[in-house]
């Protein structure tokens, strides 16, 4: 005796009914918000700042444990006279934190709408930029005046601890400015996002609090 073989019933997912706010494909829950559900957790780059931040401090913190230490233990320790640049870089660096700021609110009235805040937002994002470069070539002259009036790694321990500090601060603002720049391009390519912005912010910010502890540490033990 022939069997008949039935097919399957097909299911239209289009017409099944909707228990959330976007239908069978989205997770958000009937009461729910899909704006609050995307804010619940912290964005990518949000939460790398952070991560990075805390690395940097750690190292910045050690570098101070061995300058104290070497200090206490030294009996050929050499006091050294900071460059007078170091006081004019620090004015730098706070200007471009303004600047930034600045910048920072005008892209984001650019961002509710209001076409003509682009070129203001663009020059202000310039700006401390520039700021930036300068105030890495004020450590470089800084290392160089040093640098000819004798100062070596190899033969005084003070200069060793300026050279330390000063180039690993000024590698990592180089990586902030590496991360202005990434801003500028997405923000003339009206592809800058909030967040982008909000975290090279605040790694910019942590640099120039940075510098400041450094300058007082430089001062005191130097």
């Amino acid at each position: 005796m022939a069997t008949a073989v039935h097919e399957p019933p097909q299911i239209d997912l289009e017409k099944l009914p909707s228990h959330g706010n976007g239908g069978w494909r989205n997770l958000v829950p009937a009461e729910g918000d899909l704006r609050k559900v995307k804010d619940y957790s912290p964005p990518p780059a949000s939460t790398g700042i952070w991560v990075g931040l805390a690395g940097i401090t750690m190292t910045f913190a050690a570098f101070t444990s061995a300058l104290v230490v070497r200090q206490g233990a030294a009996h050929d320790w050499q006091h050294i006279t900071l460059p007078p640049v170091l006081y004019l870089n620090t004015l730098i660096i706070i200007a471009s934190s303004v600047t930034l700021e600045v910048s920072r609110r005008r892209v984001a009235v650019f961002m509710g709408g209001s076409t003509r805040e682009a070129g203001t937002a663009a020059r202000w994002l310039y700006l401390t930029l520039l700021l930036g470069l300068l105030f890495v070539a004020g450590q470089t002259f800084a290392w160089v005046q040093l640098r000819s009036q004798g100062f070596k790694l190899a033969t005084n321990i003070s200069y060793s601890f300026f050279y330390v500090l000063t180039v690993a601060h000024a590698l990592h603002l180089t990586g902030g400015l590496g991360g202005m720049v990434r801003v500028i391009r997405k923000f003339n390519r009206q592809a800058l996002k909030r967040s982008t912005l909000d975290a090279t912010s605040r790694y910019w910010h942590f640099m120039g609090v940075l510098w400041l502890y450094l300058l007082l540490l430089l001062w005191m033990k130097l």
